[in-house]
């Protein structure tokens, strides 16, 4: 316990300066943050065959060209030109390897989706930052909050488990009062701070990115489970890696372009 709390306060004496500062520093840190997740997800051995380091290089450049680069169609960071380019650039190498089997069109396609689903997501971020501090930092408070409560409500007071194969520690009553208690701080957050809309509009989208937050974390975890780790890396101390810190977050981001479409 105590090196997960040193951990987290470095993280936070580090992180916060560069968040609150932006511009150039923040998306370079993001740009990191990016490409450590994407070897995380390179090292899931179970989810794919051997990755060529040649394959591996192109994915990196192509991962931060989608964080950095502003594309017309911005709203999620991703346009069909640079669809093209992955799509030929994965799966073409595969004819050189057709007799090893060392590196198939499934392995492809899995970089595909790993290369988009990471680049919209950390694209967004940057994005958000650049809109509205206040904003990104509500939608940090909102996943951490959640987790939070979530984590000793469950560790006290909770019995009955949500998915007991996927994530043993994830309680029913934890999962609730989580999203009650982080729903209700986030929202006081959102009404002063950002403002826009009416208070019951806020609570209902907060509501709804903190439970999808914690179904990214189940889901993350699933991950972790079909490839029998615990933690996608060893990283950060008593924390573990970039997705195991960031995987409410990222889901959180991605429905909130979405929700704020129609809230």
């Amino acid at each position: 316990m105590l090196k997960r709390i040193l951990s987290a306060t470095f993280l936070i004496l580090v992180l916060v300066p560069i968040i609150i500062a932006g511009g150039k520093a923040f998306s370079i840190a993001i740009g990191i943050l990016a490409l450590l997740g994407l070897k995380e997800i390179f090292d899931l051995k179970k989810s794919h065959s051997d990755i060529p380091s040649g394959i591996m290089l192109f994915s990196m450049c192509m991962l931060l060209f989608l964080i950095f680069y502003e594309f017309e169609l911005h709203s999620f960071g991703i346009s069909f030109q640079v669809l093209a380019i992955l799509s030929i650039g994965l799966l073409f190498p595969t004819l050189l390897d057709y007799k090893k089997k060392k590196y198939e069109t499934k392995d492809a396609l899995y970089i595909f989706g790993v290369l988009c689903f990471l680049g919209i997501s950390f694209h967004s971020v940057i994005n958000l930052r650049n809109r509205n501090l206040n904003l990104l930092l509500y939608l940090i408070l909102t996943p951490i909050l959640t987790d939070t409560f979530a984590f000793f409500i469950g560790k006290y007071f909770g019995k009955r488990k949500i998915a007991p194969k996927i994530s043993p520690n994830k309680t029913v009553s934890g999962s609730l009062w989580g999203s009650i208690i982080g729903t209700s701080l986030s929202s006081v957050f959102y009404y002063y701070a950002i403002g826009g809309k009416e208070i019951y509009l806020i609570v209902i989208l907060t509501f709804i990115l903190s439970i999808i937050g914690q179904l990214g974390d189940l889901l993350f975890s699933k991950m972790k489970r079909e490839n029998d780790v615990k933690d996608f890396s060893n990283l950060i101390p008593g924390h573990g890696g970039v997705l195991d810190r960031f995987d409410s977050l990222i889901f959180v981001v991605l429905a909130f372009q979405v929700l704020e479409r129609f809230i």
